[in-house]
């Protein structure tokens, strides 16, 4: 049986994909000697989206021990442009502080957190959205209808681990991301896919990268 060459690629790539999550070198990986748990292929796509869209707020949902906080943090330093607001239901008092982070403790999808966000976000602030948190599909839905509203047109929503649950990895997951993704695209059309951003091929993010396009 022949492939054709897009099914060859694919292949090829969804194998290299496996191959970097199942080893978790992800799991010690860094920032400024901060775990930031992402795949560097993908902070790099952040750098780039930060520099383009040049957004007043950064709003992550999924804060960890900080690291990716403070890469985030470090890109606006250069620009001398932006702030980060990060939510996680877990305090962790070790994490690292920083002038343009703000730390908030909660369930990103509880009222009182969306409101506590809200008011960290001024009329007119161009704001970009990252959701790495719960990674179940009724949590991840709930978020990306709750925090869709706040993307300002041309910023992002970007939907992370995408990848798990058999696209391709991890595949005994269960309905996660990329199924709240897809219902959350079948809702609306004020989104669409920047497959541009999966430019180095290897991304946790597949699909994920939305683009607010009205």
């Amino acid at each position: 049986m022949t492939h054709s060459l897009g099914q060859h690629t694919n292949r090829i790539t969804d194998n290299f994909n496996r191959l970097y999550y199942d080893s978790r070198i992800w799991e010690h990986t860094y920032w400024l000697g901060t775990p930031a748990l992402k795949c560097p292929m993908d902070l790099w796509v952040y750098q780039e989206l930060i520099v383009e869209v040049r957004p007043d707020v950064i709003v992550e949902c999924g804060t960890w021990d900080g690291g990716s906080a403070m890469f985030l943090a470090s890109i606006c330093n250069l620009l001398k442009h932006g702030r980060i607001v990060t939510i996680d239901i877990d305090p962790r008092e070790h994490r690292p502080k920083h002038k343009r982070v703000k730390y908030i403790t909660g369930s990103s999808v509880a009222p009182d957190v969306i409101e506590t966000v809200l008011r960290q976000i001024n009329r007119k602030d161009r704001v970009l959205v990252i959701l790495d948190s719960d990674h179940s599909k009724t949590h991840v839905l709930s978020e990306m209808r709750a925090y869709a509203p706040l993307v300002t047109v041309g910023s992002y929503l970007i939907v992370e681990d995408t990848n798990i649950n058999g696209h391709p990895v991890y595949p005994e997951f269960g309905p996660g991301p990329m199924e709240a993704l897809e219902e959350f695209l079948a809702e609306r059309d004020d989104f669409e896919i920047d497959p541009s951003r999966e430019k180095f091929v290897v991304t946790f993010n597949p699909k994920g990268w939305l683009r607010r396009v009205r």
